[in-house]
């Protein structure tokens, strides 16, 4: 089962390389990972896909908990949430194709950023099921790079993963 987790972590040297570590140290696979600062600049956000039973992400968190430098972790699978990615997608572009580009990018509420003779870069933001369809549609036309940022992800509501009191004084 795919999990998306996120982990508020202190934003100082060698936190990824150590969040990194304990995944690669215990054999679990990290699918796509994000990172940046929060409204709090000592304070960022990673949020990452791994794959793995309820027994498996349980371990995960446990280990995650265990590092200094991690605050307080948020599995997102089993609840209410919205979650997106940003892709841009670097498709080939001639007098052909690039009516039949434009359509495609427009039904998609996805927008072309970039033009050039004989390419486009388009970005979509969105859901994996939405981007993937773009891209499988996108195929034909020649695609020639892409890039993802991997998930975002944020409970729906009033419930927010956040640093409280408590958590600082754990951290200190």
């Amino acid at each position: 089962m795919r999990h998306v987790i996120s982990v508020l972590v202190e934003n100082e040297f060698g936190v990824l390389a150590r969040v990194a570590g304990l995944f690669s140290g215990r054999g679990f696979n990290i699918e796509s990972l994000s990172v940046a600062e929060t409204l709090d600049p000592t304070v960022s956000r990673l949020t990452l896909v791994t794959q793995g039973d309820d027994r498996v992400v349980e371990q995960i968190e446990k280990q995650l908990n265990k590092l200094i430098c991690v605050i307080k972790v948020g599995d997102f699978t089993e609840t209410s949430h919205v979650e997106r990615e940003l892709v841009l997608i670097k498709v080939k572009a001639d007098d052909r194709t690039r009516g039949e580009l434009a359509n495609i990018v427009d039904v998609f509420r996805a927008k072309i950023i970039d033009v050039a003779r004989e390419s486009y870069v388009v970005e979509i933001t969105g859901a994996e099921d939405k981007v993937n369809a773009l891209i499988e549609l996108l195929k034909p036309l020649g695609i020639l790079e892409i890039v993802r940022t991997g998930k975002v992800a944020m409970y729906r509501g009033t419930r927010v993963l956040t640093v409280d009191e408590k958590d600082k004084e754990r951290a200190a």
